[in-house]
């Protein structure tokens, strides 16, 4: 008897159809070790020793495989042929070895690169050993990370207040997203002028741009004002032109590689606008497969690898196809071959393909994502092994007699379009790929100006990254790896350190002040020098040429001692050197040349970085006289949301209604005779505060609204806006309302029946629980997306599988659906239980219960005190 593990129970279903009877194919769900989130579970002083831990849910798919091994005499491991994957094999076996069930079991280590029976049969037939080398290089990868987090977020936490954590490859990336938004900040534009000019040389006329001024070779800021474009249009309708060099070259345009990790997330970025996550969720469902003919078969490669080769095989299925699709004149002499040029590429895998060429896109049914995605794998695989590209590219040269001024035309003209017709890799700044036409012209022939062209324009500032250019920009450097890219990106937009606009990362001011920081007081850990050497230390341990633990003892001695040094660090110090390293953007020049940092509220104090409880803030020096704040990215220019500004005064209280600026946004404040604290109200969302008018601060003011006595009790119903948005209230029943201004129109009679629905409909959950999408059935059961309270979530019988961060409702399939119900359900589903088990608990408490439920009650702590006892001796 077999017992082979993988990772997923998708890829358990599909290799068990391959093995046959003789082999048991079970799950691991991932990890079963990992390491506690709290410090000390990376020992140091004890030369790093680690401290696993197997969590509820993983104790029993251990044991499942430990129970199957009692039966079995080989164990096949056969995780994801990558470091993760090698890891996850070595966290198995030592929760066995443990569990004791390994004597007399022979271990093998399996990997194959694409989930089809021919991949997984010849994998069976090739086992190795566990490689320990990859496996050192997880473990000192892992202990770094967490070293590097455990250590410099508590530090962050004290120093910064407000700030959330911080990564050895994280805080790095997001240095470079804020060293972007600075270089921004810091732009100036400049003018400059182009020349142009329509040319006839007993021909139709072509476009010259003017490259040659006073005999000086023209560069792009060259002529810098009106004046000077006037004055070089003068010259050359005054010049004496003609043609003095054409030249005709041959060029060619050779195809891109197949996809890589990292350029596949690049590509669905521009092409298909997936966020990195989003892509390799997709690309995960393509590798584990479809049915096709009753057998799940996988459609592509693995999909986290930095290697551009192909099998031998399977460039000549490419070749074959497209030979077939588009003719024998798009098949090269010889098969193309590729070596990476990113940096630290170990190439271990092949390239992402697909598994089979033959299997043609149009000819397969999938979901949409999944469609669009494998299209786009298959063509540029498809299209790294066509002919290449050919163009003739024409230079016309046109010279005044006195050799002073010069235009040039270039035009290139598409010979053979080779790959292009298939496949044309996308930009991050698109390019004109039209083709530019020039007559015949004969050199000698004089040259005549039709018209000319003078057009202003001003340099514009680097752009902010998308997720393909981070990414890219990542990879040149050589910092973290392709396969990680997509988690450290989605934390950055977790901790709130960073948002998008329009698909380009913009840094929040938390962001900010936590880059500032380090850059500052732990600058070579956010060096993107030192994060790539790093990377290529981890590479050596991977080869076996470092040890592991030597590289955690070097970076640890001169790390724990750039922590220790900080320490007695004093918060003013601090924000002497936040308030230098930010100056451009929380103190930016003003027009008139006056003091940035001068107080516009006393006019006296200096503004400076404050560390608040929820972040850093400005406040003036001369506090608590002048108590004027504002948040960190906010200029003078708008004052009435800048400390005080009178909207109105209320007409019953004679009290003025304020505008102010707090850490939760704006605001409105009136003053209550006789009251402590002054009354509140925050601006609605979609409201826009410098367009609020009194009417509208009067009516925020006086929420919650009496909207009249319900009919059957007599007792008040409410109107107002609260945490979760608008509402009506009466009794205990809370009703959301669809808009902010039905608060202010809502009548007695739509009241009652608002309040009436939602109790008839169960409550607070019941009414909140709409369903969004219908997707269908699974086993002869419907699966839904429901609306809910906190967010839409998938529902399937009894089951409730929140969608996550990001997600939309109308993005998610019928399998992406069936794959978050299978995970939730491999947590616990809703986790009722430990409820159930604190209430007996108390039970004994109160004497109130009969004799048998509290022996009951009290044998199920002892049940479950021997059940933790168990997980912790795994």
């Amino acid at each position: 008897m077999n017992v082979v593990v993988v990772e997923s129970p998708a890829k358990a279903k599909t290799i068990n159809k391959y093995l046959g009877s003789d082999y048991t194919v079970l799950a691991s769900f991932g990890h079963v070790r990992d390491l506690p989130a709290k410090d000390g579970s990376v020992k140091p002083d004890e030369d790093f020793a680690m401290a696993w831990e197997v969590d509820t849910q993983s104790a029993k798919r251990v044991k499942a495989i430990a129970d199957a091994l009692k039966e079995a005499d080989r164990l096949i491991l056969a995780t994801d042929p990558d470091r993760e994957g090698e890891a996850i094999s070595w966290h198995l076996l030592e929760a066995l070895q443990k569990r004791r069930v390994l004597k007399d079991v022979t271990i093998e280590r399996v990997a194959f690169n694409a989930i089809t029976k021919q991949a997984v049969q010849e994998a069976m037939r090739h086992p190795r050993a566990v490689d320990m080398e990859l496996v050192n290089a997880y473990l000192a990868r892992r202990a770094l990370d967490y070293l590097v987090g455990f250590t410099l977020s508590p530090v962050l936490w004290r120093k910064l207040p407000g700030s959330r954590s911080a990564g050895r490859v994280q805080s790095v990336a997001l240095r470079l997203i804020c060293d972007r938004e600075l270089d921004i900040e810091k732009f100036r534009a400049e003018e400059y002028w182009t020349i142009d000019a329509d040319v006839t040389a007993g021909s139709d006329p072509f476009r010259a741009k003017l490259v040659t001024l006073d005999g000086k070779k023209l560069q792009k800021l060259s002529i810098k004002d009106r004046a000077s474009a006037n004055a070089a249009v003068e010259a050359i309708k005054a010049a004496s032109l003609s043609i003095t060099g054409v030249e005709a070259k041959p060029a060619r345009r050779n195809p891109p590689p197949p996809f890589t990790t990292s350029t596949l997330q690049q590509e669905a970025a521009r092409k298909l606008g997936f966020s990195a996550t989003r892509t390799m969720q997709t690309a995960q469902k393509l590798y584990e497969g479809v049915n096709i003919g009753g057998e799940t078969t996988g459609l592509i490669t693995y999909m986290r690898t930095d290697g551009v080769s192909m099998v031998p095989e399977a460039i000549s299925q490419a070749r074959d196809v497209i030979g077939k699709e588009h003719g024998s004149l798009y098949v090269p002499a010889s098969p193309r071959m590729y070596a990476t040029k990113a940096k630290n590429a170990q190439e271990a895998h092949e390239a992402i393909r697909p598994t089979s060429f033959a299997r043609l896109p149009e000819s397969l049914s999938l979901d949409q994502d999944m469609a669009r995605l494998y299209q786009l794998i298959w063509r540029r695989a498809v299209a790294s092994q066509m002919e290449s590209a050919r163009f003739e590219r024409t230079t016309i040269d046109i010279t005044s007699a006195d050799e002073k001024t010069g235009l040039r035309a270039v035009g290139s003209v598409l010979m053979f379009d080779g790959f292009l017709t298939l496949y044309q890799e996308g930009r991050d700044d698109e390019e004109d790929e039209g083709e530019n036409r020039l007559p015949k012209v004969q050199q000698g022939s004089a040259a005549d100006v039709a018209r000319t062209y003078a057009d202003q324009h001003f340099t514009q500032p680097p752009p902010r990254f998308t997720e393909a250019s981070l990414v890219k920009r990542m990879e040149e450097l050589g910092i973290g790896r392709p396969s990680t890219y997509a988690s450290t990106l989605q934390v950055l937009r977790d901790r709130d350190y960073v948002r998008m606009d329009k698909n380009r990362f913009h840094p929040l001011d938390k962001g900010r002040v936590v880059t500032a920081f380090l850059e500052n007081f732990f600058k070579r850990y956010v060096e993107y020098d030192f994060t790539a050497a790093l990377e290529t230390q981890l590479d050596k341990v991977s080869a076996g040429e470092l040890d592991w633990k030597q590289l955690l003892r070097d970076f640890w001695t001169e790390f724990r001692a750039a922590v220790d040094d900080i320490g007695d660090l004093r918060i003013g110090a601090v924000l002497d050197a936040l308030n230098e390293a930010l100056a451009p953007h929380i103190f930016p020049e003003k027009e008139d040349g006056s003091d940035p940092r001068l107080c516009p509220s006393c006019g006296e104090g200096t503004l400076s970085l404050r560390l608040g409880k929820f972040g850093a803030f400005l406040g003036c020096s001369n506090y608590p006289d002048c108590k004027f704040t504002r948040q960190m990215g906010e200029q003078d220019a708008e004052p009435a949301i800048e400390g005080d500004g009178e909207i109105c005064i209320h007409p019953e209280t004679g009290k003025p209604v304020v505008m102010k600026d707090g850490r939760f946004g704006i605001y409105l404040e009136m003053e209550i005779e006789g009251e402590d604290k002054p009354k509140r109200a925050s601006i609605p969302k979609g409201w826009d505060p410098k367009e609020l008018t009194p009417d509208q601060a009067i009516k925020l003011i006086d929420l919650p609204r009496t909207v009249g006595e319900h009919p059957d009790d007599g007792q008040p119903i409410t109107a107002a806006i609260g945490r979760y948005g608008p509402y009506v209230h009466h009794d205990k029943t809370y009703a959301n309302l669809p808009t902010v201004d039905e608060v202010f129109e809502i009548g007695l009679n739509r009241a009652v029946s608002v309040i009436a629905d939602k109790r008839a409909n169960g409550g607070r959950r019941g009414a909140s629980a709409t369903a969004l999408k219908d997707l269908g059935e699974h086993d002869g059961k419907p699966i839904k997306i429901m609306s809910g309270r906190y967010g839409p979530y998938v529902k399937y019988e009894k089951i409730n599988a929140t969608l996550p961060k990001g997600t939309e409702p109308d993005d998610v399939t019928l399998e992406a659906a069936i794959k978050l119900v299978e995970e939730k359900a491999a947590k616990g589903g809703k986790k009722k239980a430990p409820a159930k088990k604190a209430a007996a608990k108390k039970a004994p408490a109160k004497k109130k219960a009969p004799a048998k439920k509290t022996t009951a009650a009290a044998k199920k702590p002892a049940a479950k005190k021997t059940a933790t006892k168990k997980t912790k001796a795994e």
